[in-house]
């Protein structure tokens, strides 16, 4: 938040593309219920020190079209939240049960359930899509998102730390990279719709629902997806195999940028700054907000980094902590979803 970054972006075609043009499709929503090519939340912890200490539930927020940090007038438990309006779509096709849609909700913490599957990734995340388009969020919430027979709700044991989200609306083709992605990742989904139509274009996708046997994964895969609006984003993924900090042996050397990364620190084995490669990666300890406020990084669930030199500035958001046990967990490492090759473009990350 006090280290200057954008996201991984050299379109800029974004703002050509209006959103009322597709504004009855699927996609990321706005806390105006506004489609939107993208957009970023962070929600800040419960306990803050500074002027503003926070309920645990305020997040600030930042899309495609406004792209500076703002405090969101609503909580992020709140259905007119951005969470809450992009989420209407996927539980409107569970209680449609049509066969033009298709949807997948995952996360290593389900809720209603006490254990944790260290057979899966270490990932969390939704998306919806029809033949046309659709939106994929990753997030860092345990627990989250309900059910869709539960309809939407916030869990408790998510107040107390901060987390970040990240959605960003696709076309269709590109969720064939994206499922490329899945069979790597391999994601412990607890909800999911793929009709017929989509089986054949969405086949690793189709195996996860139906919990069936997935083919060998590679190590891992970097992949270049396009947004509906034009932006290009990164995103890395990691099986299982590649047993290494994904950000010191992979990210960062690929990226040819030192990193600052924050992450969950609180349990497990937390790994120190490494200066072992060309490319250094080194932790944050203390946060800062535009709210004048800060926070320790042991407060903080949520997992991002940016770079630290001041050209080709990158931000990367996801759900991977930079933990020594996280290296045997096939993971994807959507915190660095987001990666911009010209500083500037976005400026989505001058607060940071």
């Amino acid at each position: 938040m006090t280290v200057g970054s954008a996201w991984c972006s050299p379109a800029v075609l974004l703002l050509l593309s209006s959103p009322s043009l597709w504004a009855a499709q699927i996609s990321c929503r706005n806390e105006d219920g506004e489609a939107v090519d993208w957009f970023a939340l962070y929600k800040l912890p419960k306990y803050t020190r500074g002027e503003d200490a926070g309920l645990g539930l305020q997040y600030l927020y930042m899309d495609a079209l406004v792209q500076d940090w703002q405090l969101s007038k609503y909580l992020i438990n709140m259905t007119q939240g951005a969470l809450g309006q992009t989420l209407r779509q996927l539980y409107e096709a569970y209680e449609s049960k049509s066969n033009n849609t298709a949807y997948a909700i995952y996360n290593d913490e389900v809720p209603h359930s006490d254990s944790t599957s260290w057979k899966r990734g270490h990932t969390k995340g939704f998306l919806l899509l029809d033949k046309s388009q659709g939106f994929w969020v990753i997030h860092s919430v345990p627990l989250f998102p309900p059910f869709p027979e539960d309809g939407y709700g916030y869990p408790v044991s998510g107040q107390s730390y901060g987390q970040t989200a990240i959605c960003i609306t696709f076309k269709y083709d590109q969720f064939t990279e994206i499922d490329q992605q899945m069979l790597s990742s391999n994601p412990q989904i607890y909800s999911c719709s793929l009709p017929s139509a989509f089986q054949a274009d969405l086949p690793n996708l189709q195996k996860l629902c139906a919990r069936s046997r997935l083919p060998s994964a590679p190590l891992h895969h970097l992949s270049k997806l396009q947004s509906a609006g034009g932006e290009a984003f990164l995103h890395f993924v990691k099986s299982h195999s590649f047993v290494d900090d994904i950000y010191v042996a992979w990210v960062a050397q690929e990226l040819k940028t030192d990193l600052l990364a924050e992450s969950w620190q609180h349990s497990g084995r937390k790994l120190p700054s490494n200066c072992s490669l060309q490319y250094h990666v080194y932790n944050i300890n203390l946060i800062g907000t535009p709210l004048n406020s800060t926070f320790h990084s042991i407060e903080d669930h949520s997992k991002w980094s940016v770079s630290k030199k001041n050209e080709d500035q990158w931000t990367c958001i996801g759900d991977l902590n930079r933990a020594a046990e996280q290296a045997w967990r096939s993971e994807l490492h959507a915190r660095d979803l987001t990666a911009q090759e010209r500083a500037g473009t976005l400026h989505w990350g001058q607060l940071w």
